[in-house]
């Protein structure tokens, strides 16, 4: 078995906690939620899912946060951001081929769709 797939109980533990996880977070946050699991240990898997597109990167107030994105089959996917509450929502829906296909036509850019990200305020932070 491939040693950088190799799934421990600790990487286990972390990635049930990472998925759960409806906002962003900080490998010192995620540090404190955890016994047993060294810091590390937490830094490698972070840098794994990264590298797998599972997480996003951010920076706010100068630390460093990560935001779980969900795995999806489908090239028609995007995720929603909100400012307020900080939740990322995954949307598959066909709409992104017209935005992608204009911003190729009318723009010259090749969109990452995998990594597309529109930020706003949700609705239950709006107070609908």
């Amino acid at each position: 078995m491939d040693r950088c797939n190799y799934q421990t109980k600790q990487k286990k533990i972390l990635l049930d906690l990472i998925q759960k996880k409806e906002k962003e977070f900080c490998i010192k946050e995620l540090h404190q939620e955890v016994e047993n699991v060294g810091l590390t240990t937490i830094y490698r898997f972070i840098e794994q899912l990264e590298n797998e597109g599972l997480l996003k990167r951010m920076m706010k107030n100068g630390d460093t946060y990560y935001q779980y994105l969900e795995k999806c089959s489908s090239n028609n996917h995007f995720y929603l951001k909100c400012n307020s509450c900080h939740k990322m929502i995954h949307v598959d829906c066909s709409c992104i081929d017209k935005i992608s296909n204009h911003i190729l036509e009318e723009h010259g850019f090749h969109m990452d769709r995998n990594q597309l990200i529109i930020s706003g305020i949700c609705n239950n932070c709006i107070g609908r």
